[in-house]
């Protein structure tokens, strides 16, 4: 007994010895046996095997008919119609080859027929679904054509079924998953081999080669086309929202430029009623105390407010724009304009009546808005119409309203737009924004002629 408790401990198998020094953190990892690399590929294979699986069994999409998409009606029904001549010339052909050539049980035929032809039907909205049922009834006909006699004819899938199972295919690869597609060819294949294990050598079976092949062809190539044409999709839709985000980026562009180039408007009128306020105790003799205080008042607000507005400016202003201290230009401006756009090439001349500005008060925001929408209007002849003819006319008609006409002519000749010009802007979306924010309204398009024109009407009086 004792010898046997002196007796040393020895190792189990697998246990790894302890050497000294050796750190007790270092992590127990399982040994590796000799078969563990090699299970690695089949296991692969089984998670391939699967996936291919679970493909087949679930189909994709909501049951949406093919070619649901087409912007023509009759596209649309062209799989239905497909179906129903496949089904309605299929059908009887496939109960009179099997019962005359293959010499199979009226009942019998008449079964397989039917499971093999009207399954197309489904298979316009679920072709996979459609695509069980049918490849069951085909290995099914295989087996009941195993007995016949006829070893020259084709074997196990008949002309019928062929042409049948090509039009599923096209169904497949209009509307199923690669994956899925890659599983439906596999199992063509694979039921095709099992046949040909079951009577090798037979003079009919050459149509498993050629319905494996040309049902492969067929899958890659719809599949090809599905994805071309879901890429081209894509690809409009993100053209379609880029689109609608450059021009909803262009508007705020705008009207921040806008309320930037009114900043200078709206503080004039601040600052003439702050300095009003602050000097009206000096100017009016013996004015109450009260009343000095409420003039005191409202100075203080009115420079508040100037405050804020010089921090709204701060926030609206954009990269590279700190700089701009000029007045805001108006209708004073115009003929300046005008000469420059004739320097540019442009054929211009300008009418204007007399009475604005000294006999008809324009408001601020009018005149700038008016000045902005004929430099932008002349922008755009410079660049779309050189040398085209242009005439600017700017009046009042007597009933508190500003119109501002711009009318050019067809381009004399054939030549590259340039580059540039004189606008500030977005063009029309900036006419428009300038038109809706003084309440007026703006009328602009193409001539008969070639030409185009730009029509304003801009309210004298506030809104």
């Amino acid at each position: 007994m004792e010898k046997e408790q002196e007796q040393p401990r020895t190792p189990r198998s697998g246990a790894r010895a302890r050497t000294p020094g050796a750190s007790s953190r270092t992590p127990a990892r399982p040994a590796r046996t000799p078969g563990a690399s090699a299970r690695t590929p089949g296991a692969r294979a089984q998670e391939l095997l699967r996936s291919f699986g679970t493909a087949l069994a679930t189909p994709t999409g909501p049951g949406e008919p093919l070619l649901a998409r087409a912007s023509s009606r009759w596209v649309r029904l062209l799989p239905y119609g497909v179906a129903v001549v496949l089904v309605a010339a299929l059908l009887p052909v496939t109960v009179t080859v099997l019962v005359n050539e293959y010499d199979v049980n009226g009942a019998v035929a008449g079964a397989l027929a039917t499971a093999q032809t009207v399954p197309l039907l489904l298979a316009v909205t679920r072709p996979l679904q459609a695509w069980w049922v049918i490849v069951v009834a085909d290995v099914l006909g295989g087996f009941v054509l195993l007995g016949s006699d006829y070893h020259q004819l084709p074997w196990p899938w008949t002309p019928t079924v062929v042409v049948g199972y090509l039009f599923l295919m096209l169904a497949l690869g209009l509307r199923e998953s690669r994956r899925a597609l890659v599983g439906v060819w596999l199992v063509t294949g694979a039921a095709g081999a099992v046949f040909e294990l079951i009577s090798p050598g037979r003079p009919g079976d050459g149509i498993i080669v050629l319905l494996f092949v040309i049902s492969g062809i067929l899958l890659l190539l719809t599949a090809t086309l599905r994805g071309r044409g879901e890429a081209e999709r894509r690809l409009v839709e993100q053209e379609t929202i880029s689109e609608a985000e450059r021009a909803r980026r262009t508007l705020l562009e705008e009207r921040a430029r806008i309320a930037r180039e009114l900043h200078d408007v709206v503080a004039h009128h601040m600052s003439v009623i702050t300095v009003q306020a602050d000097s009206a105790p000096y100017r009016i003799p013996d004015l109450p105390d009260a009343a000095r205080e409420e003039f005191a008042s409202i100075a203080s607000g009115a420079r508040e407010s100037l405050a804020e507005m010089r921090r709204l400016l701060a926030v609206l202003r954009s990269e590279g724009t700190e700089g701009e201290r000029a007045p805001q230009p108006g209708l004073d401006r115009l003929q300046q304009l005008v000469e420059a756009t004739v320097r540019a090439g442009v054929p211009a001349e300008l009418s204007m009546a007399a009475d604005l500005g000294e006999f008809v008060e324009v408001p601020q925001a009018v005149d700038l808005s008016a000045y902005r929408i004929v430099q932008e209007a002349l922008s755009n002849v410079v660049r779309h119409a050189p040398g085209a003819v242009t005439r600017v006319s700017v009046r009042a008609d007597g009933k508190g309203w500003l119109t501002v006409l711009v009318v050019n002519g067809p381009t004399a000749e054939r030549t590259s737009p340039l580059e540039g010009g004189s606008g500030t802007g977005h063009g029309l979306v900036g006419m428009r924004e300038r038109v809706r924010l003084t309440g007026g309204s703006l009328d602009t398009g193409p001539l008969p002629d070639g030409g185009f024109r730009v029509a304003a009407r801009l309210p004298l009086t506030p809104p």
